[in-house]
């Protein structure tokens, strides 16, 4: 196992320092530089896809098939910004009285990012693209459990060819970042993680009147209605649970299926869940590999434990296995009462819980029965239901007949206890840049 020495009280001066340094002439290089730049930064993550992939999985277990996809993911994102900076970046002329209005977008600064481990290089591409194709520059801070591929982020973003300090790694501890977003030299913030660290980092945020932006949990329902395409909702609530060994944001959390069609469903949803293959994430064979942590595993099972306490029914895995590894089997829960772990707390691994609704009025109302607003699915063949659940369910992003999941094309963020703020697509981009309004007379 590889150790890491946390950088220090004064190499942390030194890299906070280099980042205000640099971030002007970043902005004011040409956006085609910044852009070449990114392009750059999408080949070095082609050519070190194997490598980069294999240190993902090493460190937190994910399999090596999602490492590779997640590379991909990267790539894309950076290619995205490259081609798309000059039209985001673009003044907006307005029509005023004035003899020329518009709207100019500039770069904030310095960016703290804090970031997770569960996707190690998408959580923090999708901030790096395009803040650096804004004219920011980026200082990291990852989860602790990864600091091989924080630090192999920076040298990507090295290897392209951005001058030294635009995007810097710091090993240090979550207790010290609280002092980097107090710092007047950082200009605002940007968090992916839980519901207890974006409170701290939001009123550390606030109290210094600092943009944030924070992308926080979710309990994201996935909805089936009785004229769904029952084999292609259950073959992707399957792979909607188990994303990344079902530690995501935007993995589905709870499954409402409406009575007509729900014995169906759980059926095909359960035998489905059943043939899993939990095992070695190097394994190109595995769909399942182990959660990242023991105290993941831990929380995760005292739920399910709880939850058939509560009355839940365990239709399929539910018990930790023997051997080495922090794997949990794919787990299947029905009749779930409403005041239960699984109804009311986010589950962060392989466990399903699904809930009946009389109709989709029921389910409507159960989907929005949440604190949480990241993200939601809907199953039907209705254009009006579907337009009517697109509507009505509260919730950052709605795909219909579809896997929820992030695209660089597309703003992503959640409401309520999710979040708030956007990243990806050109409001995501704009996020950390001043909207500054010129009005010229005369």
């Amino acid at each position: 196992m590889r150790e890491y020495a946390v950088h220090d009280a004064t190499e942390i001066e030194l890299r906070l320092s280099l980042a205000v340094e640099v971030q002007p002439d970043l902005a004011r290089s040409p956006i085609e530089t910044r852009a070449g730049g990114l392009t750059a930064a999408a080949a070095c993550l082609r050519s070190r896809r194997e490598e980069l992939a294999a240190l993902m999985t090493a460190e937190m277990g994910k399999t090596l098939a999602s490492a590779m996809a997640e590379v991909d993911k990267c790539e894309w994102v950076c290619r995205y910004y490259a081609e798309n900076a000059h039209a985001f970046l673009a003044d907006e002329v307005v029509s005023t009285n004035a003899r020329d209005s518009r709207v100019r977008f500039q770069p904030l600064g310095v960016v703290l990012a804090i970031m997770p481990w569960n996707f190690p290089l998408w959580q923090v591409f999708r901030f790096a693209a395009p803040a650096l194709a804004a004219g920011n520059v980026g200082l990291l801070k990852h989860a602790s459990n990864v600091p091989g591929c924080a630090l192999a982020i920076e040298s990507v973003f090295r290897e392209a060819g951005f001058p030294e300090g635009c995007f810097q790694t710091l090993l240090i501890p979550a207790e010290c970042a609280e002092a980097l977003v107090a710092d007047p030299r950082v200009a605002a913030v940007t968090l992916t993680g839980s519901e207890p660290a974006g409170r701290a980092v939001g009123a550390a945020a606030g109290a210094h009147l600092k943009k944030s932006v924070l992308e926080l949990g979710g309990s994201d329902p996935f909805i089936i209605l009785g004229d769904a395409d029952l084999e292609a909702a259950a073959q992707t609530a399957v792979q909607a649970r188990i994303i990344n060994n079902g530690q995501s944001c935007i993995a589905a959390k709870r499954f409402i299926v409406t009575e007509d069609c729900a014995d169906d469903f759980e059926d095909l949803f359960i035998g489905q869940m059943k043939a899993l293959r939990v095992g070695d994430p190097m394994d190109p064979a595995t769909d399942v590999g182990p959660l990242a942590t023991e105290a993941i595993r831990a929380e995760l099972h005292d739920q399910v434990e709880r939850s058939a306490a509560a009355g839940a029914r365990i239709r399929s895995g539910g018990s930790i296995p023997t051997g080495p590894g922090f794997f949990y089997p794919p787990t299947v829960l029905t009749d779930v009462p409403p005041d239960s772990p699984a109804a009311e707390e986010e589950l962060f691994g392989p466990v399903a819980p699904v809930f009946r609704a009389a109709d989709p009025d029921h389910a409507l109302a159960l989907a929005n029965a949440t604190d949480f607003g990241l993200g939601a699915a809907v199953w039907t063949r209705s254009a009006s239901l579907a337009d009517r659940f697109v509507e009505e369910v509260q919730a950052g992003s709605v795909f219909v007949n579809g896997l929820v999941a992030s695209d660089p094309r597309l703003p992503f963020g959640g409401i309520k206890r999710s979040g708030y703020g956007r990243e990806l697509g050109v409001f995501g981009m704009r996020e950390f840049m001043n909207v500054k309004t010129v009005w010229i007379g005369g």
